[in-house]
C-alpha cells in the first residue's frame, strides 16, 4: 500500500525543508519548537444533518488525536488535556489514533492508563489504530493501554449507540499504512438508512467511504501539515493524509460524506509546529 513520491512532490518537500530551515531560525525556531506545540486550540462545530435521528435531539462529541507520547508530547500535557476534555462534558469520546510515537520504546504505561481513565463520557469512549500504534510492535501495547483505560478499540467493526427512541452507528476501521482497513466489513451489519460515523486514522480513505452512504468521517494522521509555510502550504503530509489534511471536506454525490481532519496534539518526525497549532475538537450533531 506504499505510495511513490512524485518529482513535483519531492521538489516541494525539498524547497519546503530549505525554507523551513531559514524561517525557523532565531525567533521562528523558538516559536515553532517551544511555543506553538504547547498551545491548544479548542474548535467547536455544529453539524446538522437530515438523517440524524430526532430522538437524540443533539449529541456532543469530543475528538482528540495524534498525541505521539514519548516524542515531544508529555504526560503533563496529557493530564491538562483530560481536564479540558472533561470540562466540555462530552456525550461520547473518540480518539483517532497514534497514542505513542514508538510503543516499544515507551515506558510510562501505567501512568498513561491512570490519566486516560479519568476521561468521562456517558455513551462511551472509542478508539481506532493509527500507523504509529502498529509500529514498533505496538499493536498489542496500544490495545492493552486503551482497553485498560476504558476505551473500546474498534477494528473493522460497527457499534450501535442508542437512546430510548433512536440509534446511530459507529464504524471503526484499521489504519491504512500498517493495518488492513475494511470499510465493507465494518458496515456489513449496519442498516443503509442509519446515521453513521466512521473513525479512520487516515483521512484520504474518505474517497472510498463516500461510496457507502456514510454521513460523517473523523480522522487525524496529517497534523494539519504540522508546518505550514505561506504560499507553499503544508509541508508534512504523510501517505493517506496528502489529499485531505486539515478541517472540513465534503465528498461524493448525491449523498455527500462530511470529513473532518483533526490536526492532532503532538508532533512527529520534526519537533515543530508552525501555523498548525494542536487541536481539540467538539462537535454537536443535530437533525437539520
Amino acid at each position: 500500500m506504499s505510495k511513490k513520491v512524485s518529482r513535483r512532490s519531492f521538489i516541494k518537500r525539498f524547497l519546503g525543508t530549505v525554507l523551513t530551515a531559514i524561517g525557523l531560525s532565531a525567533g521562528g525556531y523558538a516559536y515553532a519548537g517551544k511555543i506553538e506545540p504547547n498551545l491548544l486550540k479548542i474548535n467547536k462545530y455544529r453539524i446538522p444533518h437530515p438523517d440524524f435521528p430526532a430522538g437524540f435531539k443533539s449529541l456532543k462529541i469530543v475528538q482528540f488525536s495524534d498525541t505521539h507520547l514519548g516524542f515531544q508530547y508529555t504526560l503533563q500535557q496529557l493530564q491538562e488535556l483530560i481536564v479540558e476534555i472533561n470540562n466540555q462534558k462530552p456525550d461520547i469520546l473518540f480518539f483517532t489514533g497514534d497514542l505513542l510515537d514508538e510503543p516499544n520504546k515507551y515506558g510510562e504505561f501505567e501512568r498513561t492508563i491512570s490519566i486516560l481513565k479519568e476521561l468521562e463520557a456517558p455513551l462511551g469512549k472509542y478508539a481506532v489504530y493509527g500507523n504509529h500504534d502498529h509500529g514498533g510492535y505496538g499493536t498489542d501495547i496500544y490495545k492493552n493501554i486503551m482497553e485498560e483505560s476504558g476505551f473500546i478499540v474498534m477494528l473493522n467493526e460497527s457499534i450501535k449507540i442508542s437512546n430510548d427512541e433512536d440509534a446511530i452507528y459507529l464504524l471503526g476501521i484499521d489504519d491504512a499504512m500498517l493495518g488492513r482497513p475494511d470499510i465493507r466489513e465494518a458496515i456489513s451489519n449496519v442498516p443503509d438508512n442509519a446515521y453513521k460515523i466512521l473513525l479512520s486514522h487516515a483521512p484520504d480513505l474518505a474517497d472510498s467511504a463516500s461510496n457507502f452512504n456514510i454521513q460523517l468521517q473523523l480522522s487525524g494522521h496529517s497534523h494539519g501539515g504540522q508546518i505550514q509555510i505561506p504560499f507553499l502550504g503544508a509541508l508534512v503530509k504523510p501517505p493517506y493524509g496528502e489529499k485531505y489534511y486539515e478541517g472540513f471536506y465534503t465528498i461524493g454525490e448525491p449523498f455527500p460524506l462530511t470529513l473532518y481532519v483533526n490536526r492532532g496534539l503532538g508532533t512527529t518526525r520534526l519537533p515543530f509546529r508552525f501555523l498548525s497549532p494542536p487541536e481539540l475538537t467538539v462537535f454537536t450533531l443535530t437533525r437539520e
